[in-house]
């Protein structure tokens, strides 16, 4: 690399000089003392120290810089994308409620158990009905908790067919949605809706927001039935 450099200053100076060519001015030489600079750096420290501030800047410049240019940086594309990670990490970190399954009173839990099993078709909610009957105030993200530490199934059934058998009966006829998030560089949160086609596995982008809404989501199914045109007779749930 050193020698390709120093090379290509030499010819296009020499170049320059027999008027075949222009040599090189300040800015290439420039360039040429920044790179044979970086690659001292390069076998002297294996691994430098960055600031929040240099990241950002990194980070920014990298989003300029063309793909086969990044040989440039010091650092790997897989460590901007880490510190990209670390940075939403700490941007989407909420402090502990303390409202968890595990903050419970016993007498509570044991109840919540006991009605689960005493009553296989109760699912969450429920169960949290009939605890705000008694007077104990329990979420349903809790009952689910405690159900799931005592190895009891989902609600609102934990007997009768598989969830796999459920599917190889119903999935011709149904989609399944969720959300997923994307995390941007300017740290906003974009909800992903996406549609599944059960029998097929084919996946549907149904669109993506920043502040997603009912009325949002009711037209973006509205907008994929249209796409699926003929397919979507045949659907039902």
């Amino acid at each position: 690399m050193v020698v390709r450099t120093l090379a290509l200053v030499v010819v296009r100076r020499v170049l320059g000089l027999v008027g075949l060519g222009s040599a090189p001015d300040a800015k290439d030489i420039e360039i040429a003392v920044l790179r044979h600079q970086l690659m001292v750096l390069r076998r002297q420290v294996t691994r430098p120290r960055y600031t929040p501030q240099d990241r950002l800047v990194l980070a920014m410049l990298a989003r300029l810089l063309p793909r086969e240019r990044w040989a440039a940086f010091l650092v790997t594309p897989a460590t901007l994308l880490r510190w990209h990670r670390e940075l939403v990490a700490r941007r989407w970190t909420y402090p502990a409620t303390g409202t968890g399954g595990n903050c419970l009173d016993p007498e509570t839990v044991e109840l919540v158990v006991r009605m689960a099993r005493e009553n296989p078709r109760w699912g969450y909610i429920r169960i949290v009905g009939e605890c705000h009957k008694l007077g104990i105030r329990v979420s349903a993200t809790s009952v689910r908790r405690i159900l799931r530490r005592h190895r009891l199934g989902p609600a609102p059934r934990r007997s009768g067919p598989s969830w796999t058998a459920f599917l190889r009966g119903q999935a011709a006829d149904m989609l399944a949605c969720d959300f997923l998030t994307v995390e941007t560089v300017g740290l906003t949160r974009l909800y992903v809706l996406f549609v599944v086609e059960l029998d097929r596995r084919r996946v549907h982008l149904a669109g993506a927001t920043a502040h997603p809404t009912g009325e949002w989501v009711v037209q973006a199914a509205r907008n994929l039935l249209m796409d699926l045109d003929e397919q979507a007779h045949r659907l039902r749930f």
